[in-house]
């Protein structure tokens, strides 16, 4: 049996447990005529009557109750498959798999986490943290995190932060004996924790504005690290001057671990994104951690750099 011939055994099921063609035909939202001839196809296509029919009644005949009996659990199987796959595609459950800028990830990501497993318990989460980028179709992934110029032409973008407000610190017992920074270019008579951008990549001036002015500035160093969370760890031990987010270095400042420097001047990075591809339908978990994600940042708020 081809497969071409399931939409008029779906037909024949209809009629024979209504027997009615009126009544099957209004299910399938089509004509009385046009169900009496997939019933025709169908006879013709298996070389045996399955309805005797007047123009007052409708019965199976013995092939018709045969055939019935095994068509109704088969197509109950059928129902049910799509009825699950219907329930999958509203109700988060599955794998959902993230590749995050490990700043990304510790900004936006693990402040919702416990929540959003809480909520969808069907959700098993993976991140993966990357500076470099990947094809996330290839690879397996649901979406990136990072950085507007990860974003290929053909993805769908979502703001996740706005800008973020980046803090200068060390630690007291670098500045022991030391004069700390008032402006920027004072930087350059210190030791700054180093960022590189990728294994090759170059090691990223320090920017500062004020009053419409821009400041670029190399600072020198003898340590660099390519995450945030070691410049962090850097700046504790004492290492050097470190620029870090300012929500990651606050509850050091409160505590006395770290000083903040250069409080006048405005000092912010691009905020991140979330990419997907809008090829396919966006799975329930993933459009349930998006609108997760974006009411978490609404609520609490990644805060806009500071007027000078």
């Amino acid at each position: 049996m081809q497969r071409s011939a399931l939409p008029d055994l779906n037909t024949f099921l209809l009629v024979a447990e209504h027997l009615n063609f009126r009544a099957a035909a209004e299910r399938l939202a089509l004509t009385a005529p046009a169900v009496s001839h997939s019933i025709r196809q169908l006879e013709a296509r298996l070389g045996v009557r399955l309805l005797n029919r007047t123009t007052r009644s409708v019965a199976l005949t013995h092939a018709g109750v045969r055939l019935l009996e095994r068509l109704r659990p088969a197509f109950d199987q059928i129902s049910g498959a799509l009825e699950d796959l219907n329930e999958e595609r509203q109700r988060p459950t599955g794998r959902l798999r993230i590749w995050a800028a490990p700043l990304a990830a510790t900004l936006a990501v693990t402040p919702i986490w416990q929540r959003y497993l809480s909520t969808y318990p069907d959700v098993q989460l993976e991140i993966w943290t990357e500076l470099g980028l990947t094809d996330i179709v290839a690879s397996g992934f649901d979406a990136i995190i990072g950085s507007k110029l990860w974003a290929a032409s053909n993805m769908i973008k979502v703001r996740l932060t706005g800008p973020i407000e980046v803090a200068v610190v060390a630690a007291p017992m670098y500045f022991a004996g030391r004069r700390p920074p008032r402006t920027p270019e004072d930087l350059i008579s210190h030791s700054g924790i180093q960022y590189r951008f990728g294994a090759k990549g170059p090691v990223a001036k320090w920017d500062f504005e004020r009053n419409g002015k821009e400041h670029h500035i190399a600072v020198p160093g003898r340590v660099t690290v390519n995450t945030i969370e070691l410049a962090l760890r850097a700046a504790l031990d004492g290492l050097g001057v470190a620029r870090v987010p300012e929500e990651l270095a606050a509850p050091f400042v409160r505590t006395g671990q770290l000083i903040r420097v250069l409080e006048n001047w405005s000092a912010a990075v691009e905020g991140y994104f979330l990419f997907y591809h809008g090829r396919r339908q966006v799975p329930a978990a993933l459009r349930a951690f998006i609108d997760m994600l974006r009411a978490s940042q609404s609520v609490t708020g990644t805060r806009s750099p500071k007027k000078r």
